[in-house]
């Protein structure tokens, strides 16, 4: 049932995508976008909330300004990735490029197999699965997570995996990402680090946008562990349907940096991102669900419970 479920679905859509992309932005401005925001109001709540509290100095006026641009470019994103069910190679190349890939390799000649590339949801993410294109000789992977609905998943990593690269679960990356270290000459493997963890992955708070964020530190951890190389990805979006990604170097040498410290680097990286143009993060996520103080009390409570199991056990 799945499997043909799957068939129908990825069949509408490569239908639908044959049509140019001008047509796609035709229904992103007059269908998707009053369908979206005004009719529908898609987490509206927790987009104001989140653009509120980033940005306390701005004025209800700005706000809701980068409000609308955001439902406008989240309605773009949307039509561009069904797009991509039937974009030829040619027009994704003449789409999304890639700044400074040739040169953001030097560590590679000590050694240090893997690049581990700082990404986030801002402007079209799912666009840089297209790196393969662009750098044949390197291996490019990214992690991501698997979705609940098996469908989806299978259309979404279809799509990630069209260009040549690998996508890899959260779960298995160490143990992939050691084999590729002895597979290949050169990897590359693309982070999005943007995410809200859950309560149990949470080790650091991070400030950003002027408030203390959950992190994940996953991807400082492996890159010390494996001594790989890291970079942020630079996204922009020269004009509608095009977009850039530009290879900025952290370290070369991850292991040198105290802990967390290249965690708060990609958020500041990112932060100037978001404050150049806002309107291009997903402001839909609930990034600050769970907050330090909540963090900090169970982390006592669980210290708690632990001395009152040990005390049992003693009396025992």
């Amino acid at each position: 049932m799945q499997d043909f479920l799957y068939k129908i679905t990825f069949g509408f859509f490569w239908v639908v995508s044959l049509m140019p992309l001008s047509v796609h932005y035709f229904f992103s401005d007059f269908l998707l976008y009053p369908l979206i925001y005004h009719l529908v109001g898609y987490r509206k709540k927790v987009v104001r909330e989140n653009l509120k509290g980033s940005f306390p100095e701005k004025t209800e006026k700005e706000l809701k300004d980068i409000e609308r641009k955001f439902y406008h470019f989240f309605c773009d994103y949307i039509v561009e990735n069904i797009k991509t069910f039937s974009m030829s190679k040619e027009e994704m190349m003449r789409r999304m490029t890639f700044t400074n890939l040739e040169e953001a390799d030097p560590g590679y000649a000590e050694g240090r197999v893997i690049m581990f590339l700082y990404l986030a949801h801002y402007c079209d993410w799912e666009w840089i699965a297209s790196m393969p294109y662009w750098s044949p000789d390197r291996h490019i992977s990214q992690i991501y997570h698997p979705l609940y609905n098996k469908v989806t998943d299978r259309i979404f990593l279809h799509l990630r995996e069209q260009y040549g690269g690998e996508s890899i679960p959260m779960k298995k990356t160490l143990r992939r990402c050691i084999q590729m270290r002895t597979e290949f000459k050169k990897v590359v493997i693309g982070c999005i680090s943007d995410q809200l963890p859950k309560w149990n992955s949470i080790h650091y708070f991070t400030k950003f946008l002027g408030r203390d964020t959950a992190t994940f530190i996953g991807t400082e951890q492996m890159a010390k562990k494996l001594k790989g190389i890291v970079y942020y990805g630079r996204m922009s979006r020269p004009k509608r349907g095009y977009y850039n990604c530009e290879l900025i170097k952290i370290t070369h040498r991850p292991e040198d940096y105290p802990d967390y410290q290249l965690t708060d680097i990609y958020s500041q990286l990112l932060e100037e991102d978001i404050r150049r143009e806002p309107h291009l993060w997903l402001w839909s996520h609930k990034r600050w669900k769970r907050t330090k103080e909540e963090w900090e009390e169970r982390k006592r409570q669980a210290k708690n419970d632990k001395e009152d199991k040990d005390d049992k056990d003693e009396k025992e």
